[in-house]
């Protein structure tokens, strides 16, 4: 059997796929809100608690969904939020007010919130120990070229069908991938009819016994620096995600499709930062032994390479000269992905989907925090570069939250001094 066709390389795709979809789907709005504005007669303030609505039950799911995924398993758990996130996608398309496109993109919040713990429980048996950050990196890689392809695809798609029209396509793509998923996934390697021995020589092995109850308490503790940290990232993301096309089109008057572009540009470095990030933390990993090391060293490069990226643009407002800037903010800020999705798998491996789900609570809270921030001082200052401003106050918190991260500690559920000094010596 080929290498491509491996069901663990399968699943793996399947993975990326999703993290592509979800992120179109959840970015497509930012290109379509220059149209979506004059429709509906909508002011930046107000279309930043359109841009924040998603993240209200995204921020809420994160560790209900986590939870759900590690509960009854990334097969159905993920059909069903694709279904939910494609449904919400296509009513997109048919609203005519305000609170009815509140209420859509509120909706699309519900189906995407388990999405990225669930995949990483789904990646911790399918994935080996040593390929976690390659596998995080990867995916994120793919989400952030859903980023990149977003602005011109949905573009065009405004051109053919209407911007209306650009949201139900984008929804239907949604539905073939859940269907797909659940066609073809199982949660537990060794009961794919395609998987081999080879295989499952490499994947970690499956806890026995009951499943264990979460101790939410000491699992907290443990997680609340991983949180910031990635809250610190998340602030910039968002600001990205959704403010770059009309932070062209604005700020450079520049018209749908060259604004589109510019951000396509700008998502494109995301691409690159987020597929060598991993690769680089694993890399690091398997030289010197000391997840430590390897998490760490890419995770501050990252926050620090974003914040030296974007100084420049506070000076120099020459068009080609801030593209340039905004993308290599981008890249440095992505390449902390993979190797900050592999921490919780690397602190909690028995509960990694409801850890993944606390630290992604950071990313959510700031897509409810920055674009409304970002809307309200664009209104009340007309300076669409003050919000970068802020992001590199974040950026900064960010560099120096990363130290506390512990991953070279697994997690004990009781986590005493014990317990955990054969952990550290077993790691």
């Amino acid at each position: 059997m080929g290498f491509r066709f491996k069901a663990t390389h399968v699943v793996l795709a399947m993975l990326c796929v999703m993290y592509f979809i979800t992120y179109i789907d959840r970015v497509n709005i930012g290109t379509a809100a220059s149209e979506i504005q004059k429709e509906l007669h909508l002011s930046n303030t107000q279309l930043g608690l359109v841009f924040s609505a998603f993240a209200y039950p995204y921020l809420l799911f994160q560790v209900i969904g986590g939870w759900v995924g590690d509960r009854f398993g990334p097969r159905h758990t993920l059909f069903w939020c694709g279904m939910l996130w494609a449904a919400a996608t296509i009513m997109t398309g048919f609203v005519y007010s305000l609170p009815a496109l509140f209420a859509a993109r509120f909706a699309l919040g519900f189906g995407e919130g388990a999405t990225f713990p669930t995949a990483t429980r789904a990646m911790q048996y399918w994935t080996p120990a040593t390929s976690r950050g390659f596998a995080q990196g990867l995916t994120h890689a793919f989400a952030r070229l859903g980023n990149a392809i977003t602005p011109p695809m949905v573009a065009l798609l405004i051109v053919w069908f209407t911007w209306r029209g650009s949201f139900v396509a984008l929804g239907l793509v949604s539905l073939l991938w859940g269907i797909a998923w659940v066609w073809y996934f199982r949660n537990e390697p060794r009961d794919h009819s395609a998987i081999t021995d080879a295989e499952l020589a490499t994947l970690p092995p499956r806890p026995t016994g009951t499943r264990p109850r979460v101790p939410w308490g000491p699992l907290l503790k443990r997680m609340w620096p991983v949180t910031l940290t990635y809250f610190c990232y998340g602030w910039s993301l968002w600001l990205y995600l959704n403010w770059l096309p009309l932070f062209f089109k604005n700020g450079f008057n520049l018209d749908l499709k060259n604004s589109a572009l510019f951000a396509s540009g700008v998502f494109f470095a995301g691409v690159i930062g987020d597929s060598i990030g991993g690769v680089i933390s694993d890399r690091l990993f398997k030289r010197t032994g000391s997840v430590r090391f390897a998490r760490l060293t890419v995770v501050v490069t990252g926050f620090a390479g974003a914040l030296a990226s974007l100084l420049p643009i506070l000076f120099v407002h020459d068009m080609t000269v801030v593209a340039l800037c905004l993308s290599s903010g981008f890249f440095f800020a992505e390449i902390t992905i993979g190797p900050m999705w592999s921490v919780p798998m690397d602190i909690a491996p028995k509960y990694s989907g409801t850890a993944s789900g606390i630290m992604n609570t950071g990313s959510a809270l700031a897509a409810i925090v920055s674009p409304l921030v970002a809307g309200f001082v664009i209104d009340a200052t007309g300076n669409w570069y003050l919000p970068f401003l802020m992001s590199m106050g974040l950026l900064l918190l960010g560099l120096c939250t990363a130290f506390l991260m512990r991953p070279e500690r697994p997690f004990e559920e009781d986590d005493r001094p014990l317990a955990l000094g054969k952990a550290v010596a077993a790691e």
